[in-house]
């Protein structure tokens, strides 16, 4: 990216001869600020905020040890919070009148504040050509329907557009956790392929980190027909169905060490108070019963139990768990993949549904829980519509013990109503 620096400002200001100084053609400037022939590669957060403040029109130099030195335009100190001459340390020794930037700051917020809406949006083609053999035997291995049979009708080439949302969460309860949620959307079936994410994950992260376009010589057919884009509110709703099953696998381990702590602590709590309540409750049964020794000691019990009960109550508000979801980007994969059509048959009923064959992850994907979009496999078909669901999309009815499909009633039981 090149821009045109703004340097009569800085020679009108006085700094760049104060701090910058001997910056000419041997001086070691890299506006990018990469690293010069013998000096340390610099980190990704390094690298980052150097590509970022050259991208704004910063004057940018590699100091050591891992540093950067910069003269900072007029907007970006206001967005940055930082002095025109500054000084940004990355590693556990800051250069002289560095400030420090990591990760566990708000130098996160600062960047995202510089960068806007840069970023948000992205598109790649990929063209993964590892073709499909026996299409039968792979429908038969990687669909399960446990209730209900299906058929093979056709399978053909065709493309597909991916929705992959990055969603950043924070975790607060007596520590903290972050992390990053990605949830892919194929828009041509509806279906949420975790398993084609985990095999992407980390060509994305490869590209992301080098730079490259792989999709530079990639073409998509004039003939080639991709899905149309999905209104708003349907995107909405899958993520607002999807995102809670997963997030919660996500949090998983932290919640399990939280759980841990709580019994822990509450171990403690009990045996303290109970060992009080127990002396008080022999020194009151050797006293006689209404006489001031008895009374003082049942106070002393009355005093126990409460401060127990509080005590309990500051350790529910110390492990109580909160988290929030931030929309952090949203990538677009444009691919060939190899298109089944399938029908289903559950008893009298019958529906049509398309799967795709992925090509890069060599697997096909599963078909979407049309009640919450649950990874959990297998599938199951209802009566009614062959709506395909998690065994929770056809559990029986708390209220009344009938089974019956989230996905055609929504709303609730369709004969107590209960929700």
């Amino acid at each position: 990216m090149n821009l045109m620096l703004h340097e009569p400002g800085l020679h009108e200001s006085g700094l760049l001869g104060a701090g910058l100084h001997d910056m000419g053609p041997q001086s070691g400037l890299h506006k990018s600020g990469l690293p010069e022939a013998g000096r340390a590669e610099p980190g990704p957060m390094q690298r980052f905020v150097a590509e970022l403040l050259t991208a704004e029109g910063a004057l940018v130099e590699q100091i050591e040890p891992e540093g950067l030195e910069a003269v900072v335009p007029p907007s970006l100190q206001r967005v940055l919070s930082v002095p025109e001459l500054c000084r940004l340390g990355f590693g556990t020794t800051l250069p002289d009148g560095a400030t420090r930037v990591g990760i566990e700051s708000d130098w996160l917020e600062r960047c995202a504040r510089a960068m806007g809406e840069r970023g948000r949006w992205s598109k790649c083609f990929l063209n993964a050509s590892a073709g499909l053999g026996d299409v039968d035997a792979v429908l038969a291995h990687e669909l399960t329907l446990d209730n209900a049979t299906f058929r093979l009708v056709a399978a053909r080439p065709a493309w597909t557009r991916y929705l992959v949302f990055d969603l950043r969460y924070t975790a607060i309860s007596d520590e903290k956790r972050d992390g990053v949620l990605r949830c892919v959307v194929n828009l041509a079936t509806g279906a949420l392929p975790d398993a084609m994410l985990e095999r992407v994950t980390p060509w994305l992260d490869d590209v992301v980190v080098s730079g490259r376009d792989p999709g530079a010589d990639v073409a998509v057919p004039d003939d080639a027909a991709l899905p149309a884009d999905w209104p708003q509110p349907r995107v909405l709703d899958v993520l607002r169905r999807a995102v809670p099953a997963r997030l919660t696998a996500a949090l998983a381990p932290f919640e399990h060490g939280l759980r841990r702590r709580l019994a822990r602590d509450q171990d403690r709590l009990h045996a303290y108070h109970n060992d009080l309540y127990r002396e008080a409750m022999r020194r009151a049964a050797v006293a006689t019963e209404g006489d001031a020794a008895w009374q003082r000691e049942q106070l002393r019990i009355a005093a126990v139990t409460r401060e127990y009960r509080a005590k309990l109550d500051d350790l529910g508000h110390k492990y109580a768990l909160r988290v929030t979801l931030e929309w952090i980007r949203t990538l677009e994969l444009v691919m060939p993949v190899v298109r089944l059509e399938v029908l289903l048959r559950r008893r009298k009923a019958e529906r049509v549904v398309w799967l795709d064959w992925n090509r890069l992850a060599r697997r096909l994907e599963s078909p979407a829980c049309e009640d919450n979009y649950a990874p959990e496999r297998p599938r199951l078909a209802c009566d009614d519509a062959v709506h395909l669901v998690s065994a929770d999309g056809l559990a029986p009815c708390a209220g009344c013990g009938k089974a019956y499909c989230r996905a055609c009633h929504r709303a609730g039981c369709p004969k107590c109503g209960r929700a």
